[in-house]
Protein backbone atom coordinates (compact mmCIF):
# COMPACT_ATOMS: atom_id res chain seq x y z
CA UNK A 1 0.00 0.00 0.00
CA UNK A 2 1.14 3.44 -0.75
CA UNK A 3 2.59 5.92 1.78
CA UNK A 4 0.69 8.42 2.78
CA UNK A 5 0.81 12.17 4.07
CA UNK A 6 0.71 13.38 7.46
CA UNK A 7 -2.05 15.52 9.48
CA UNK A 8 -0.38 16.85 12.93
CA UNK A 9 -1.42 19.43 15.51
CA UNK A 10 -0.08 22.75 14.26
CA UNK A 11 2.15 24.96 16.59
CA UNK A 12 0.09 27.93 16.77
CA UNK A 13 -1.39 29.40 19.89
CA UNK A 14 -4.34 31.67 19.09
CA UNK A 15 -4.28 35.36 20.93
CA UNK A 16 -6.00 35.08 24.01
CA UNK A 17 -8.02 37.86 22.94
CA UNK A 18 -8.81 37.36 20.16
CA UNK A 19 -11.44 34.04 20.49
CA UNK A 20 -13.26 32.37 17.57
CA UNK A 21 -13.13 32.27 13.90
CA UNK A 22 -14.48 35.75 13.14
CA UNK A 23 -12.05 37.42 15.67
CA UNK A 24 -9.22 35.94 13.86
CA UNK A 25 -10.13 36.18 10.05
CA UNK A 26 -11.57 39.90 10.36
CA UNK A 27 -8.64 41.47 12.36
CA UNK A 28 -5.66 41.74 10.16
CA UNK A 29 -8.04 43.06 7.62
CA UNK A 30 -9.67 45.88 9.76
CA UNK A 31 -6.77 46.69 12.19
CA UNK A 32 -3.22 45.75 10.89
CA UNK A 33 -1.44 48.84 9.52
CA UNK A 34 -1.26 48.39 5.83
CA UNK A 35 2.30 47.59 5.01
CA UNK A 36 4.70 49.06 2.35
CA UNK A 37 6.58 46.85 0.50
CA UNK A 38 8.87 47.63 -2.24
CA UNK A 39 8.12 46.48 -5.56
CA UNK A 40 8.72 46.71 -9.04
CA UNK A 41 6.12 45.87 -11.55
CA UNK A 42 6.27 43.40 -14.28
CA UNK A 43 3.93 42.84 -17.34
CA UNK A 44 4.17 39.40 -18.90
CA UNK A 45 2.04 38.83 -22.22
CA UNK A 46 0.27 35.66 -22.00
CA UNK A 47 0.51 32.95 -25.07
CA UNK A 48 -3.09 33.88 -25.86
CA UNK A 49 -2.20 37.65 -25.85
CA UNK A 50 -3.69 38.50 -22.40
CA UNK A 51 -1.78 39.71 -19.74
CA UNK A 52 -1.09 39.47 -16.01
CA UNK A 53 1.22 41.39 -13.60
CA UNK A 54 3.94 40.37 -11.61
CA UNK A 55 4.74 42.00 -8.02
CA UNK A 56 8.80 41.37 -7.08
CA UNK A 57 10.22 42.45 -3.68
CA UNK A 58 13.44 44.19 -3.99
CA UNK A 59 14.35 43.63 -0.67
CA UNK A 60 16.54 40.32 -1.07
CA UNK A 61 20.00 39.39 -1.65
CA UNK A 62 20.40 38.84 -5.51
CA UNK A 63 20.71 35.12 -5.53
CA UNK A 64 18.28 33.85 -3.07
CA UNK A 65 16.36 31.33 -3.60
CA UNK A 66 12.64 32.26 -4.79
CA UNK A 67 9.47 32.45 -3.76
CA UNK A 68 5.93 32.93 -5.80
CA UNK A 69 2.99 34.20 -4.32
CA UNK A 70 -0.46 33.54 -4.70
CA UNK A 71 -3.58 35.87 -3.82
CA UNK A 72 -6.46 34.51 -2.97
CA UNK A 73 -10.58 35.35 -4.41
CA UNK A 74 -9.73 39.05 -5.63
CA UNK A 75 -6.66 39.52 -4.06
CA UNK A 76 -3.73 41.84 -4.67
CA UNK A 77 -0.38 43.11 -3.11
CA UNK A 78 -2.83 45.17 -1.45
CA UNK A 79 -4.04 41.96 0.47
CA UNK A 80 -3.24 42.22 4.18
CA UNK A 81 -1.34 38.94 4.17
CA UNK A 82 0.14 39.77 0.44
CA UNK A 83 2.67 42.52 1.57
CA UNK A 84 3.51 40.86 5.25
CA UNK A 85 4.37 37.78 3.38
CA UNK A 86 6.45 39.10 0.69
CA UNK A 87 7.91 41.10 3.28
CA UNK A 88 8.83 38.07 6.03
CA UNK A 89 10.43 36.12 3.19
CA UNK A 90 12.22 39.25 2.37
CA UNK A 91 13.44 39.23 5.75
CA UNK A 92 14.64 35.73 5.76
CA UNK A 93 16.83 36.16 3.06
CA UNK A 94 14.33 34.44 0.48
CA UNK A 95 13.64 36.48 -2.93
CA UNK A 96 9.52 36.94 -3.80
CA UNK A 97 7.11 38.04 -6.08
CA UNK A 98 3.71 38.31 -6.21
CA UNK A 99 1.64 36.47 -9.43
CA UNK A 100 -1.44 38.60 -9.88
CA UNK A 101 -4.47 36.91 -11.45
CA UNK A 102 -5.75 37.84 -14.92
CA UNK A 103 -7.74 41.24 -13.85
CA UNK A 104 -6.78 41.58 -10.32
CA UNK A 105 -3.49 44.04 -10.39
CA UNK A 106 -5.82 47.20 -11.26
CA UNK A 107 -7.18 46.79 -14.19
CA UNK A 108 -9.20 43.67 -16.56
CA UNK A 109 -7.46 41.83 -18.81
CA UNK A 110 -8.00 41.68 -21.86
CA UNK A 111 -9.55 38.72 -22.44
CA UNK A 112 -13.48 37.58 -21.83
CA UNK A 113 -11.93 34.77 -19.61
CA UNK A 114 -10.44 35.22 -16.62
CA UNK A 115 -9.13 33.60 -13.61
CA UNK A 116 -10.96 31.15 -11.18
CA UNK A 117 -10.13 28.69 -8.10
CA UNK A 118 -8.69 25.64 -10.18
CA UNK A 119 -7.22 27.19 -13.31
CA UNK A 120 -3.94 26.19 -13.52
CA UNK A 121 -2.36 26.97 -16.72
CA UNK A 122 -1.20 30.62 -16.47
CA UNK A 123 0.26 29.24 -13.31
CA UNK A 124 1.88 26.44 -15.17
CA UNK A 125 3.44 29.06 -17.75
CA UNK A 126 4.50 31.69 -14.71
CA UNK A 127 6.27 29.08 -13.02
CA UNK A 128 7.97 27.73 -16.80
CA UNK A 129 8.78 30.84 -17.39
CA UNK A 130 10.60 31.78 -13.85
CA UNK A 131 12.72 28.31 -14.33
CA UNK A 132 13.80 28.74 -17.57
CA UNK A 133 15.24 32.66 -16.44
CA UNK A 134 16.58 31.24 -13.80
CA UNK A 135 17.08 27.33 -13.74
CA UNK A 136 19.80 26.79 -11.27
CA UNK A 137 17.34 28.77 -8.78
CA UNK A 138 15.62 27.02 -6.05
CA UNK A 139 11.91 27.88 -6.19
CA UNK A 140 9.01 27.67 -4.02
CA UNK A 141 5.27 29.02 -4.00
CA UNK A 142 3.17 29.66 -1.33
CA UNK A 143 -0.56 30.07 -2.07
CA UNK A 144 -3.59 31.88 0.04
CA UNK A 145 -7.43 30.39 0.11
CA UNK A 146 -8.31 30.49 -3.62
CA UNK A 147 -4.41 30.59 -4.46
CA UNK A 148 -3.73 27.82 -2.47
CA UNK A 149 -6.49 26.14 -4.40
CA UNK A 150 -5.09 26.43 -7.80
CA UNK A 151 -1.44 25.66 -6.13
CA UNK A 152 -2.65 22.14 -5.25
CA UNK A 153 -4.00 21.57 -7.61
CA UNK A 154 -1.30 22.35 -10.32
CA UNK A 155 0.46 20.52 -8.38
CA UNK A 156 -1.44 17.47 -8.67
CA UNK A 157 -2.32 17.38 -12.06
CA UNK A 158 1.63 18.68 -13.30
CA UNK A 159 4.11 16.94 -14.79
CA UNK A 160 6.29 19.82 -14.48
CA UNK A 161 6.17 20.04 -10.85
CA UNK A 162 9.92 19.28 -10.47
CA UNK A 163 9.87 22.99 -11.37
CA UNK A 164 9.00 23.61 -7.74
CA UNK A 165 11.60 22.52 -4.78
CA UNK A 166 8.53 23.24 -1.82
CA UNK A 167 4.61 24.90 -1.59
CA UNK A 168 3.00 26.01 1.67
CA UNK A 169 -1.02 26.52 0.56
CA UNK A 170 -3.36 28.29 3.60
CA UNK A 171 -6.97 28.07 3.99
CA UNK A 172 -7.45 26.22 1.80
CA UNK A 173 -11.30 25.35 -0.27
CA UNK A 174 -10.46 21.83 -0.75
CA UNK A 175 -14.03 21.11 -2.17
CA UNK A 176 -15.39 24.21 -3.14
CA UNK A 177 -19.26 23.10 -3.69
CA UNK A 178 -18.66 22.35 0.30
CA UNK A 179 -17.12 25.87 0.91
CA UNK A 180 -20.05 27.78 -1.10
CA UNK A 181 -22.63 26.27 0.74
CA UNK A 182 -20.98 27.16 4.17
CA UNK A 183 -20.84 30.90 2.69
CA UNK A 184 -24.45 31.06 2.30
CA UNK A 185 -24.90 30.24 5.88
CA UNK A 186 -24.96 31.93 8.72
CA UNK A 187 -22.25 34.58 9.73
CA UNK A 188 -20.46 33.80 6.94
CA UNK A 189 -22.71 35.74 4.67
CA UNK A 190 -20.65 38.63 5.54
CA UNK A 191 -17.58 36.96 3.94
CA UNK A 192 -19.75 36.08 1.13
CA UNK A 193 -21.49 39.65 0.48
CA UNK A 194 -17.99 41.19 0.11
CA UNK A 195 -16.70 39.12 -1.75
CA UNK A 196 -19.32 38.66 -4.51
CA UNK A 197 -19.25 42.92 -4.27
CA UNK A 198 -15.61 43.01 -5.13
CA UNK A 199 -16.63 40.20 -8.12
CA UNK A 200 -19.79 42.10 -9.45
CA UNK A 201 -17.60 45.56 -9.17
CA UNK A 202 -14.38 43.55 -11.36
CA UNK A 203 -17.84 42.24 -13.71
CA UNK A 204 -18.64 45.74 -14.26
CA UNK A 205 -15.25 46.85 -14.60
CA UNK A 206 -14.68 44.14 -17.50
CA UNK A 207 -17.79 44.90 -19.27
CA UNK A 208 -16.75 48.03 -19.71
CA UNK A 209 -13.78 47.06 -21.70
CA UNK A 210 -14.87 43.72 -23.40
CA UNK A 211 -17.79 42.30 -24.75
CA UNK A 212 -18.38 38.87 -22.43
CA UNK A 213 -20.58 35.70 -24.36
CA UNK A 214 -22.71 35.23 -21.63
CA UNK A 215 -26.49 35.80 -21.61
CA UNK A 216 -26.27 37.96 -17.59
CA UNK A 217 -29.16 38.68 -15.51
CA UNK A 218 -29.16 42.08 -13.13
CA UNK A 219 -25.55 41.53 -11.35
CA UNK A 220 -27.84 42.08 -7.95
CA UNK A 221 -29.42 38.93 -8.28
CA UNK A 222 -25.99 37.43 -8.11
CA UNK A 223 -26.13 36.95 -4.45
CA UNK A 224 -24.68 33.95 -3.59
CA UNK A 225 -21.09 31.95 -4.83
CA UNK A 226 -23.33 29.42 -6.28
CA UNK A 227 -25.58 32.05 -8.61
CA UNK A 228 -22.16 33.83 -9.75
CA UNK A 229 -20.24 30.90 -10.36
CA UNK A 230 -23.23 29.53 -12.25
CA UNK A 231 -23.90 32.77 -14.10
CA UNK A 232 -20.04 33.57 -15.43
CA UNK A 233 -16.97 31.61 -14.06
CA UNK A 234 -18.55 28.31 -15.47
CA UNK A 235 -19.82 29.24 -18.74
CA UNK A 236 -16.94 31.53 -19.43
CA UNK A 237 -14.60 28.76 -18.72
CA UNK A 238 -16.13 26.33 -20.58
CA UNK A 239 -17.62 23.89 -17.61
CA UNK A 240 -21.33 22.85 -17.97
CA UNK A 241 -22.65 24.45 -14.91
CA UNK A 242 -21.74 25.29 -11.03
CA UNK A 243 -21.41 21.51 -9.87
CA UNK A 244 -19.34 20.42 -13.18
CA UNK A 245 -17.02 23.73 -12.04
CA UNK A 246 -16.84 22.86 -8.49
CA UNK A 247 -16.11 19.32 -9.08
CA UNK A 248 -13.52 19.92 -11.61
CA UNK A 249 -11.60 22.75 -10.21
CA UNK A 250 -11.35 21.30 -6.46
CA UNK A 251 -7.98 20.36 -5.05
CA UNK A 252 -8.36 17.60 -2.72
CA UNK A 253 -8.52 14.61 -5.91
CA UNK A 254 -4.94 16.12 -7.04
CA UNK A 255 -3.46 15.74 -3.35
CA UNK A 256 -2.43 12.01 -3.44
CA UNK A 257 -0.29 13.18 -6.95
CA UNK A 258 2.13 15.69 -5.46
CA UNK A 259 5.77 15.09 -5.29
CA UNK A 260 6.73 18.40 -4.47
CA UNK A 261 7.28 18.91 -0.64
CA UNK A 262 4.39 20.47 0.78
CA UNK A 263 2.76 22.03 3.66
CA UNK A 264 -0.62 22.90 4.33
CA UNK A 265 -1.66 25.17 6.94
CA UNK A 266 -5.53 25.05 7.62
CA UNK A 267 -7.27 25.93 10.54
CA UNK A 268 -10.94 23.53 11.39
CA UNK A 269 -12.95 26.82 12.58
CA UNK A 270 -12.00 28.08 8.93
CA UNK A 271 -15.35 30.29 8.82
CA UNK A 272 -15.32 30.01 4.58
CA UNK A 273 -15.60 25.92 5.08
CA UNK A 274 -16.43 23.08 7.38
CA UNK A 275 -14.46 20.58 8.62
CA UNK A 276 -15.99 18.30 5.82
CA UNK A 277 -13.61 19.77 3.50
CA UNK A 278 -10.79 18.97 5.12
CA UNK A 279 -8.84 15.71 3.53
CA UNK A 280 -7.89 12.68 5.64
CA UNK A 281 -4.04 11.52 5.95
CA UNK A 282 -5.22 8.63 2.77
CA UNK A 283 -5.89 11.97 0.54
CA UNK A 284 -2.30 13.29 0.45
CA UNK A 285 0.76 11.83 -0.71
CA UNK A 286 3.44 10.78 1.40
CA UNK A 287 5.22 14.39 0.34
CA UNK A 288 2.72 16.50 1.64
CA UNK A 289 2.35 17.47 5.56
CA UNK A 290 -0.87 19.15 7.03
CA UNK A 291 -0.71 21.00 10.50
CA UNK A 292 -4.29 21.53 11.41
CA UNK A 293 -5.19 24.07 14.41
CA UNK A 294 -8.40 24.47 16.26
CA UNK A 295 -8.43 28.24 15.56
CA UNK A 296 -7.05 30.60 13.45
CA UNK A 297 -9.81 31.44 11.18
CA UNK A 298 -9.40 32.14 7.07
CA UNK A 299 -5.89 33.66 6.73
CA UNK A 300 -5.48 34.56 10.11
CA UNK A 301 -3.40 32.46 12.56
CA UNK A 302 -2.91 35.75 14.96
CA UNK A 303 -0.97 34.88 18.27
CA UNK A 304 0.67 37.64 20.79
CA UNK A 305 -0.30 39.28 23.62
CA UNK A 306 -3.11 42.24 23.71
CA UNK A 307 -1.41 44.96 21.37
CA UNK A 308 1.20 43.11 20.02
CA UNK A 309 -0.11 41.06 17.41
CA UNK A 310 1.89 38.31 15.73
CA UNK A 311 1.81 36.93 12.52
CA UNK A 312 1.93 33.40 12.93
CA UNK A 313 1.68 32.39 9.00
CA UNK A 314 4.25 34.81 8.64
CA UNK A 315 7.02 33.13 11.08
CA UNK A 316 5.97 29.58 10.13
CA UNK A 317 5.83 29.65 6.13
CA UNK A 318 9.23 31.54 5.81
CA UNK A 319 10.63 28.68 8.13
CA UNK A 320 9.59 25.96 6.68
CA UNK A 321 10.94 27.00 3.11
CA UNK A 322 14.43 28.07 4.53
CA UNK A 323 14.37 24.42 5.64
CA UNK A 324 13.56 23.28 1.74
CA UNK A 325 15.08 25.79 -0.12
CA UNK A 326 18.06 26.87 1.99
CA UNK A 327 19.29 29.88 1.87
CA UNK A 328 22.73 31.92 -0.02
Amino acid sequence: MADHGSIITSSFKPAWWLPGPHAQTLFPFIARRRLTVATQRERLTLPDGDFLDLDWALDAPAQAPLVLVLHGLEGSLRSHYAAGMLQSLNRAGLRAVLMHFRGCSGEPNGLPRSYHSGETADLEWVVALLRRREPDTALGAVGFSLGGNVLLKWLGESSTQANLAAAVAVSVPFSLAIAADRLDRGLSRLYQAYLLHKLRRSLRAKLARVALPLELPELHHLNSFRRFDDAVTAPLHGFAGVDDYYARASSRPFLSRITCPTLILQAQDDPFMTPAVLPDSADLAATVRMELSRTGGHVGFISGQLGQPEYWLEQRIPAFLCEQLGKP
